[in-house]
């Protein structure tokens, strides 16, 4: 993953936000200064959903619009990014434009575009959460989840190797699927009576590590289209996060745009 994070995750940080009356210092500057220094020291790490403005108010003791002042100097130094119905979110450090288009996992993605693909379902277990996955998924420190390793493979060979991390707390059991047979939404949607709304998803080119092209089947550095997902339920709850490679060699992703 590229992104990094202390030994203290989000859910618990937030915590420690606070303001002093007693300092000359404005609110929304010791606000703002707060939340660029998670930001800065890895702790809230890129696409990291920051709690919603009435949450910090009330967490802060301080008016909306205070916060309100405190995040817009945030995103004016372009620490922070909004994301209209989504809310506000750690910057990235690159460019990224927003493309738009409906959510859906890669499994619905190759079945709606007739590709036929087999599933090989290298590991689904239980364990402690990454720190950095901590994070995105705003979660304590020790909260489980279920690390999901799978190949998709098409008629020439693998086209893309995921590493899913989801909540176990909010889909207990989800690990004991066969997903050799079975695309991951459906699982949530179905079995775990899950409402999926919506996900942010960011490309970037990569190139090969070791195990990555074991698993496609290429060359080690070898050019791989690779993309990150967090994924979010009706509530607003992130549910899942997952990293995918994808070989640029068998397929092409094209996104349908319109103005």
């Amino acid at each position: 993953m590229a992104a990094h994070a202390t030994d203290v995750p989000p859910a618990e940080r937030v915590d420690r936000l606070a303001v002093d009356r007693r300092l000359g210092e404005p609110l929304a500057d010791q606000i703002a200064r707060q939340v660029r220094s998670h930001v800065l020291d890895g702790a809230w790490p890129a696409h990291y959903r920051l709690p919603s403005e009435p949450s910090l108010a009330r967490l802060l003791g301080v008016n909306r619009g205070t916060v309100r002042k405190a995040l817009a100097t945030l995103v004016d130094e372009r620490v922070l990014t909004t994301v209209r119905g989504r809310g506000t979110f750690v910057a990235a450090r690159v460019v990224e434009p927003l493309l738009q288009g409906r959510l859906r996992s890669l499994t619905e993605d190759f079945a709606a575009q007739g590709v036929a693909t087999t599933t090989r379902v290298l590991s689904a277990s239980v364990s402690r959460l990454p720190l950095p996955v901590q994070s995105l998924l705003d979660v304590p420190a020790g909260t489980p989840g279920v690390r999901l390793e799978r190949v998709f493979v098409g008629p020439r060979g693998p086209l893309a190797y995921l590493v899913n991390y989801v909540r176990a707390d909010l889909c207990p059991g989800i690990e004991t699927t066969d997903f050799s047979s079975r695309a991951l939404f459906d699982v949530i949607e179905h079995d775990h009576g899950l409402r999926i709304a919506d996900g942010r998803r960011t490309f970037g080119a990569d190139a090969a590590p070791a195990d990555v092209a074991a698993n496609l089947g290429v060359p080690v550095g070898s050019p791989v289209l690779y993309l990150e997902q967090i994924t979010y339920l009706a509530d607003g709850r992130p549910v899942e996060y997952s990293d995918v490679w994808v070989t640029t060699t068998r397929i092409r992703v094209t996104s349908v745009l319109r103005r």
